[in-house]
C-alpha cells in the first residue's frame, strides 16, 4: 500500500476549523439534519451514520448531534435542503470545489461567486476543476504504542479499504466512496475512534502560491468558511506547514 499522504492535505483545514468549533457544529448540525431525514436511526441510516462519525472526529457533543437529528422532523421537517458543489479557480490558478448546503440556491451561487471574485478567482462550471482531485473516504486514526502498523493494514484489509497509509502519529485509511460506510463501521464495530471520518475530494498535485498569493488565498477560505450555506472546501494549494499553527 502506497505512502503517500492523504491527511497532510487536510490538516491544515482541520486546523482552522478547530479555531471556530461553533460554526462547525451549527454545519455539521445541518448535514445531519438533512441525512436524518431520511430516517433518525444509524443502524438503518448509513448516510446519517457516516455524518454522525465525521461530527465525532470533530468533537461535536453527543448532545449536539442528538438535537441535530430531532430538527429533521422539527423546525427542519418543511425545509428542502440541497447538495450543491461549486468549482472554480482562486489566485494564481488554483483549483477549488465548494460544497454547500442551501435552500436557495440564486443565494448560494451569488455568495460563492461573489467570494471568489473578491479575493481573485472565478466562479466554473461543473468538471472545471474536479478532474484534478480525487473522490474518496479517508478514515484517520491515531497511531499509539498498543496499535501496530500489522494490525491496521490487516483491518483494512478485511474491511475491504484500499490503502494504508502510516505517519509519525497517525494511520491513514482511505476507501472508495461506495465502501466508506461499510470500512467506518468494521472499524466502529471494533472501538476504533477516528480523528477525521468523512469523503473528501482530495488533489492529485498540489501547487505552490507566492506569499502575497497565499495571504489572498487563506482570506478567501476564510470568507468561505464564514458562509451559512458552505460545509466544505477543498483545494490544490500547498499551505506551509507553519499556518497550521495560526
Amino acid at each position: 500500500m502506497s505512502g503517500h499522504s492523504k491527511w497532510a492535505n487536510i490538516k491544515n483545514k482541520k486546523a482552522k476549523t478547530d479555531a471556530a468549533k461553533g460554526k462547525i457544529f451549527t454545519k455539521l448540525g445541518r448535514e445531519i439534519a438533512v441525512a436524518a431525514k431520511a430516517g433518525a436511526d444509524p443502524n438503518t441510516n448509513s448516510k446519517l451514520a457516516d455524518v454522525i462519525a465525521k461530527a465525532k472526529a470533530a468533537n461535536m457533543p453527543n448532545d449536539n448531534i442528538k438535537r441535530s437529528i430531532l430538527k429533521a422532523t422539527g423546525e427542519l421537517g418543511n425545509v428542502n435542503y440541497e447538495n450543491l458543489v461549486y468549482e472554480g479557480y482562486g489566485i494564481g490558478g488554483s483549483a477549488v470545489i465548494v460544497s454547500t448546503l442551501t435552500e436557495n440556491k440564486n443565494r448560494t451561487v451569488g455568495e460563492v461567486r461573489h467570494i471568489f471574485d473578491k479575493f481573485g478567482g472565478s466562479l466554473g462550471t461543473s468538471g472545471s476543476v474536479s478532474f484534478m482531485f480525487e473522490n474518496c473516504g479517508l478514515l484517520v486514526i491515531e497511531r499509539t504504542v498498543d496499535l501496530d502498523e500489522d494490525t491496521v493494514m490487516e483491518l483494512a484489509l478485511d474491511s475491504g479499504a484500499d490503502d494504508v497509509v502510516t505517519e509519525d502519529d497517525v494511520y491513514e485509511i482511505k476507501t472508495s466512496p461506495a465502501a466508506f460506510s461499510g470500512v467506518r463501521k468494521y472499524f466502529e464495530d471494533r472501538g476504533y475512534t477516528f480523528i477525521e471520518a468523512a469523503i473528501q475530494m482530495l488533489p492529485n498535485d498540489k501547487i505552490t502560491l507566492s506569499e502575497e498569493q497565499l495571504v489572498k488565498f487563506n482570506k478567501m477560505l476564510d470568507a468561505f468558511e464564514d458562509n451559512d450555506d458552505v460545509q466544505d472546501v477543498y483545494h490544490n494549494v500547498d499551505l506551509p506547514e507553519e499556518e497550521d499553527e495560526d
